[in-house]
């Protein structure tokens, strides 16, 4: 993470905030599924600030969401996850933005964070089966994969310079 200073803070706080808005009221949510776009500001983050940072949005935008804006029982194994993916990205994206790393940054994300740990943690917390709660999140892990590569290649395409003066 670069030198923190009272301009990244407030933006890591701004991601932060949007993160809990978009994943809070802007996401479609059922027990066993999630969809919505609350992973671009941790993306933004780990672009412009590298892993520690977007792991911290990610993190902090799940804990302060859940504790403000619960959905169901708080569960810290979402928060980890969270803040595993913001590492993920942060380090497949941060400096590299080529699609090779793209794919791979949402690869490791849906098909190992979200699809086999957020399913064990939805296991545990609700007591379903693991085998068949994973067989029903399957088209929602393939489905977000091809909807957040097309996003954060568009993000990317977003010309740096510009992106830079309007947030760093």
């Amino acid at each position: 993470m670069p030198r923190i200073n009272t301009k990244s803070l407030t933006v890591i706080a701004m991601l932060t905030a949007m993160e809990i808005v978009l994943n809070r009221f802007f996401s479609i949510n059922a027990w066993n599924i999630k969809i919505g776009f609350s992973f671009v500001p941790v993306v933004a983050a780990a672009i412009l600030y590298g892993p520690l940072a977007a792991g911290t949005v990610g993190a902090l935008g799940d804990f302060i969401g859940a504790i403000l804006f619960p959905i169901g029982a708080y569960f810290p194994g979402f928060t980890l996850t969270a803040f595993l993916t913001g590492l993920v990205f942060g380090f497949f994206l941060h400096k590299r933005q080529k699609v090779l790393f793209t794919v791979a940054a949402v690869g490791i994300n849906q098909f190992i964070l979200s699809l086999f740990l957020n399913t064990l943690w939805i296991s545990a917390l609700y007591g379903s089966p693991y085998m068949p709660l994973l067989g029903t999140r399957i088209f929602q892990t393939l489905l977000l994969f091809v909807v957040q590569v097309a996003v954060i290649r568009g993000m990317i395409r977003i010309p740096q310079q510009m992106f830079r003066q309007v947030v760093v």
